[in-house]
């Protein structure tokens, strides 16, 4: 039965080093005793060397193939299953970098794509807006905006000319100076 919990309980527990078996070749003594990446043995701290255990379940027939894997390369099953855990957290990494990757990518495209179409939404709004123009009014800009007709970007404090159009409009859309259509 599973009991489902806002914590997990501990499952790790801290060990003193452990002794290689005699059994086992001299390499992997060494390789059992310091951590992957790091020198020598003299380089790695006790606190290093010491290691966790984690208790887990697994099914019988995993057990058995694990007993005899770790008996045919003759190492302990602790020394497999840790080789094995080191590895596919390796592995995971690498692809979790894969697939971040590909994220990011994606997301830059999406978002230019997004720019471009909002671009191209408020290009077809303004010339509608234009389409309906009733007057333009002269105003000194207080924000950035962009000219409806020809694209340039309006600084604050420069003059340009609001559109005026469908009173029932919530719409605003502005023309720079070079822009605003001549009197008839």
């Amino acid at each position: 039965m599973y009991h489902t919990c806002d914590t997990l309980p501990d499952v790790t527990q801290e060990l003193p080093e452990t002794p290689v078996p005699k059994d086992v070749p001299d390499e992997a003594a060494a390789s059992a005793e310091v951590p992957p990446g790091s020198g020598s043995r003299e380089e790695v701290s006790s606190d290093e060397k010491k290691g966790r255990v984690l208790h887990t379940r697994v099914p019988a027939v995993l057990e058995r193939e694990l007993k005899r894997f770790a008996e045919n390369f003759r190492v302990p099953v602790s020394n497999l299953v840790r080789t094995i855990l080191e590895d596919a957290v390796a592995a995971a990494d690498k692809a979790g970098e894969g697939v971040e990757g590909q994220l990011k990518r994606m997301a830059s495209h999406l978002e230019e794509e997004r720019k471009r179409l909002h671009g191209r939404l408020a290009e077809a709004r303004d010339k509608e807006l234009l389409s309906k123009a009733i007057a333009f009014q002269s105003v000194r800009l207080a924000k950035a905006t962009r000219c409806a007709r020809c694209g340039k970007d309006c600084v604050p404090g420069e003059q340009a000319h609001l559109i005026i159009g469908d009173p029932e409009s919530k719409e605003r859309a502005f023309v720079c100076a070079s822009c605003v259509p001549a009197e008839p």
